[in-house]
């Protein structure tokens, strides 16, 4: 893969986990002039699991996405996929990958999504390290031995 592809996918998952509040904020206030070649619309896809994270894929069950495809008046195509309803989220989502492809990697706007990645991050280490707080070890005493 490129490395235009692989930043790409960085930019997106990051969106895909943010909120929809976030993503407002990074859009700003106006939006830019595009068009809908695919409006929002709701879906569901299969989510699989693997056992013990390693183990064999098994289908964990389905979950609700909504997906959306802008064209901004300047050319870029951007595309999302938002877990749940939010068609705003979707949309906005859209929008941004389809900004973040025309800006420079040095950009005010990569700078916050990386910002907002960051907080992803920090986010996710103190709910590891919550979690890790309550583990408890089992062992088997061997008796008699």
């Amino acid at each position: 893969m490129t490395a235009p592809t692989i930043d790409r996918q960085r930019w997106m998952a990051i969106l895909a986990r943010a909120s929809r509040a976030e993503i407002a904020e990074l859009v700003g206030p106006e939006l830019p002039r595009h068009e809908l070649l695919k409006a929002p619309e709701t879906g569901t896809v299969m989510v699989e699991g693997r056992a013990g994270g390693a183990g064999r894929r098994f289908n964990l069950g389905e979950a609700t996405v909504t997906r959306c495809v802008v064209r901004l008046s300047d050319g870029p195509m951007g595309f999302s996929y938002a877990l749940g309803r939010d068609a705003r989220k979707a949309r906005l989502a859209a929008i941004l990958d389809a900004r973040l492809q025309r800006e420079e990697a040095t950009s005010p706007l990569h700078r916050a999504v990386s910002d907002l990645a960051a907080r992803q991050g920090a986010a996710r280490e103190l709910a590891s390290r919550q979690a890790a707080a309550t583990k408890v070890d089992f062992f088997t005493l061997v008796r008699g031995a």
